[in-house]
């Protein structure tokens, strides 16, 4: 029996031009938690990510608080004892702005009365995220919900049939909560809340055979859990 450690990417640059890339701080979370892999004598198969530039970022930095590299399958010679890296789209987040687009016609950005607070962008979030899991919206250029879960999905049929031991898999939010939701037989509305909850950098694992996976833990984050590391818990 193997384990997954599926990890959400470290903070990114919410409120920004360029939210697809790490903040500092989610470069300092995602280099300590490769730090505690390490101090835990964690040795990772092999690692997925989707193709987002935040979950390749994190990767990267898990690798780099680890004292390893990584090289892509299609890559040229790797460096001895290099994670071998696959990158998975299934990984992929789902396009937030264009869920709230179906709920909220007016632009997300603007000053004054018309800037939107943190709270109301994810009210709408999960508004958009609601009508889009029941079928009731489907924003052009994406999958419906069914398809988005089968890419996840598919992630983990590709572990079951491949690999053996401890494999990483780097992702986001959405697909974390519905690879939990999926497991769990959630409804809709636990798997949104499952979703709002992950922090940066956690960690939710599963065990593994080539027949099935089960949840162990969900958004836990042992690497953060000292009084010095307490600013660095986030949730956007």
């Amino acid at each position: 029996m193997g384990s997954i450690y599926l990890v959400r990417h470290g903070q990114a640059s919410f409120g920004t031009d360029d939210y697809d890339r790490l903040s500092p701080l989610g470069q300092q979370q995602s280099r300590r938690l490769g730090e505690y892999f390490k101090s835990r004598g964690v040795r990772f198969e092999a690692a997925l990510t989707g193709t987002l530039k935040r979950q390749q970022q994190t990767l990267a930095a898990i690798c780099e608080g680890m004292d390893t590299g990584f090289h892509s399958q299609d890559g040229g010679q790797p460096a001895a004892g290099a994670l071998p890296h696959q990158a998975w789209p299934g990984l992929n987040e789902f396009n937030g702005t264009a869920l709230i687009a179906e709920v909220h016609s007016q632009p997300l950005t603007g000053s004054g009365s018309q800037a939107l607070s943190v709270q109301q962008f994810f009210d709408l979030l999960r508004l958009g995220m609601r009508q889009w899991m029941l079928g009731q919206s489907r924003p052009p250029g994406m999958p419906s919900h069914e398809e988005f879960v089968a890419g996840i999905n598919s992630a983990f049929d590709h572990v079951r049939s491949s690999c053996q031991g401890d494999v990483l898999l780097v992702s986001s939010g959405g697909p974390i909560g519905a690879a939990v939701g999926h497991v769990m037989g959630a409804s809709v509305e636990a798997t949104i809340d499952l979703t709002m909850k992950l922090h940066n950098s956690s960690v939710t694992e599963f065990a593994f055979t080539p027949a099935r996976h089960q949840l162990v833990t969900f958004n836990t984050l042992p690497h953060l859990d000292m009084p010095a590391h307490a600013d660095w818990v986030t949730l956007a």
